[in-house]
């Protein structure tokens, strides 16, 4: 087996190269003076092959689909998007417009495309518009594993929302962590009261925990709740760290005492590394 990482996940490409004592292949990614991408794989035997490319940003969708294509005459040709980009366009909600995680999940195909791997996915019914086998891997024991090692102070972990309170459940399973979800009570029209469903947050650490943190804006107000509530200090932990423009600097002022992430986007919070779990399962295919 073959690793090749694409220009968004080479840092994690080149880590899951090592947990499977291979060496990963190196190849040239440029830009046209047009500005179209170009992709080059520099080794002229290729059998087996698994690409590692997150589609943080439509060029790398593109850059992904070269390096598929450039892989043609490979005997397999396994997939990991470690961060699918347009997953949560999974639904129409108005008159003409696409299912936009249908459109790119049908691009990414080829005659000897063997699997398809993701990590938690915003989505999972997303899966099944892929042409071949796709399966969602689980970074929730990795984040736990990381929140074990901290140190805290009787650790709460919380989900922003119901819908997320089975990842926090899975973070904090076997260690001894209390899990809760926030709720959002209205008031008024214009009002929304914010609480922890059932547990007292004072005097505890609390980890907020999402697969995902985009502008920050939800978790920022999260915050700010919790600390008023009497948290002893506040944490962030996201699967894949979009953090998109002033995300950061919102969380920080909001008043985070730090944020922890995985490598599914390469990013200065990206502490936690996912490549063990695509390393496993690489090896069982």
């Amino acid at each position: 087996m073959k690793i090749i990482g694409g220009p968004a996940s080479q840092l994690l490409a080149s880590r899951v190269a090592r947990e499977l004592g291979a060496d990963p292949i190196l190849c040239d990614f440029n830009r046209f003076p047009d500005g179209e991408v170009y992709t080059r794989i520099q080794d002229e035997h290729i059998n087996d092959v698994t690409i590692i490319q997150s589609t943080t940003t439509d060029s790398d969708l593109v850059y992904l689909l070269q390096m598929i294509d450039a892989c043609e005459d490979a005997s397999s040709i396994n997939v990991v998007i470690p961060y699918m980009g347009y997953a949560r366009q999974d639904k129409k909600f108005k008159t003409g417009e696409p299912i936009s995680a249908r459109a790119v999940a049908r691009t990414i195909n080829a005659d000897r495309l063997n699997r398809i791997f993701t990590v938690n996915i915003h989505e999972k019914s997303v899966l099944d518009y892929f042409s071949t086998t796709a399966s969602d891997l689980d970074a929730s024991k990795l984040m736990g594993s990381h929140l074990g090692s901290l140190n805290l102070t009787d650790t709460l972990v919380i989900a922003p929302d119901s819908g997320a309170i089975s990842l926090a459940e899975s973070a904090a399973a076997n260690l001894g962590m209390d899990c809760d979800y926030l709720e959002k009570t209205r008031i008024s029209g214009d009002k929304v009261a914010i609480k922890t469903k059932e547990m007292d947050v004072t005097g505890r650490d609390v980890v907020l925990i999402d697969d995902m943190i985009a502008t920050g804006s939800t978790m920022a107000e999260s915050i700010r709740l919790l600390r008023d509530q009497g948290a002893k200090d506040v944490y962030i932990a996201c699967v894949h760290p979009v953090l998109t423009r002033n995300a950061v600097i919102r969380l920080f002022n909001a008043g985070v005492r730090d944020i922890f992430a995985t490598d599914t986007i390469e990013k200065a919070q990206s502490c936690v590394s996912v490549a063990p779990l695509i390393a496993d399962a690489i090896r069982i295919l």
